[in-house]
């Protein structure tokens, strides 16, 4: 079937964070959840599930497991077995599930800045000490983008370091590790014997040709030191059901784990586990449209700010629905983020929370109606 994704759907009724949180004459493009209906699929399996009227506690479906081993083995040549599969509510809970279990207070955490702002808040939250390794920002005219300088990552690491938290197609520039990057950060961590937790939630929104490859499918040597996070919420735009997975094939990290969520960590509910099943394996054509349609915004986006914005920077993502854009010389006096939202109505993240070099950048979201999109383009434009 024909997906519409340039249909407005009026979200303002439904309790959406990303909806609710300015007034109503605020664009929102700021949180990572994408303005589009859910595969059809997926909204028959939840309909039929509600019809049934019982919403007790669930176990995850075999299938589901299964499902994801079969797809994991397909897409990367990724051997997974059932029992190395870790259900969890979501990868926030997952990233502070991994601190609180292989961290002791005051020991490191390295993450790679700007990044998604619970990299920097889940170590702190368990007494850990952020060890912070910054991305280094090259310019090409309008374009920026980040690369790795692995003798700063390497000096970043001590003797106290027990973990490096990646995120992998990254949040925000977008942009997905090559397997060569991947090897050299997975060689320093097992140089130094530290865990690597991989954030790979947005593995599937890939925009154009572009190729993913898991950090714990480069070798087992590698998977026996990674936790991988997955999940099906932003692929097929879910996320409010709550429902991801953590991949560890090393028995000794995956009791580990299981032990620090003793007591704390819910039952994944079981509209989010049907929703799951059903996304894995019946989604793939809303997936293969979406993901076209998301790299004609992403042109569009790009296009737009080297045409009409000259003293912008941006990112050209190669994944995700997520913008990254250096209002450092666009002459704004203050904070970009409140500029565009009190002068263009426009409401994007503040790049200042993504930490050590996100000041002066704005996360634009364009999971969205290509109107939607021109429409804020239109508003932030410098007159």
């Amino acid at each position: 079937m024909t997906y519409n994704f340039d249909q407005l759907i009026d979200r303002r009724q439904t309790d959406s964070l990303k909806w609710r949180e300015y007034a109503a004459d605020v664009l929102p493009m700021w949180v990572a959840d994408m303005d589009f209906l859910a595969p059809a699929p997926v909204i028959q399996a939840l309909q039929e599930r509600v019809a049934h009227g019982v919403f007790g506690y669930a176990l995850p479906p075999k299938e589901l497991e299964l499902v994801i081993c079969e797809r994991l083995a397909r897409l990367y040549r990724w051997a997974v077995s059932p029992e190395q599969i870790l259900f969890l509510p979501g990868l926030v809970s997952g990233i502070n599930i991994v601190c609180r279990a292989f961290g002791q207070p005051g020991d490191g955490v390295v993450v790679q800045t700007p990044v998604y702002p619970p990299f920097l808040s889940a170590p702190v939250n368990h007494g850990l000490t952020l060890q912070i390794a910054p991305l280094t920002l090259i310019e090409q005219g309008q374009i920026i983008r980040y690369d790795i300088d692995y003798d700063a990552f390497e000096s970043t690491v001590t003797p106290r370091t027990k973990l490096f938290i990646l995120c992998h197609p990254h949040n925000p520039t977008g942009y997905s590790y090559r397997r060569e990057q991947l090897t050299r950060l997975a060689e320093i961590c097992l140089r130094h014997q530290v865990i690597i937790c991989s954030d790979e939630i947005h593995n599937d929104l890939l925009l154009g040709d572009t190729p993913h490859t898991p950090i714990a499918a480069l070798s087992p040597d590698i998977a026996q030191h990674c936790i991988t996070l997955m999940a099906p919420s932003k692929t097929y735009n879910i996320p409010g059901l709550g429902c991801s997975f953590a991949v560890v094939q090393n028995p000794e990290l995956l009791k580990c784990l299981k032990v620090a969520m003793t007591g704390i960590v819910p039952w994944i509910n079981v509209l989010g586990l049907t929703a799951a099943l059903v996304a894995y394996r019946d989604g793939e054509e809303w997936l293969t449209e979406v993901r076209r349609y998301l790299t004609a915004n992403r042109d569009f986006l790009v296009d737009y700010v080297t045409a009409n914005m000259p003293t912008i920077r941006t990112t050209i993502p190669e994944a995700t629905y997520l913008a990254w854009l250096d209002c450092r010389q666009a002459g704004i006096e203050g904070n970009p983020h409140e500029f565009f939202l009190q002068q263009a109505k426009v409401a994007l993240n503040d790049g200042a929370t993504f930490g050590t070099g996100g000041e002066g950048f704005v996360r634009l979201n364009f999971g969205c109606p290509r109107s939607r999109l021109a429409e804020a383009l239109e508003r932030m434009k410098l007159r």
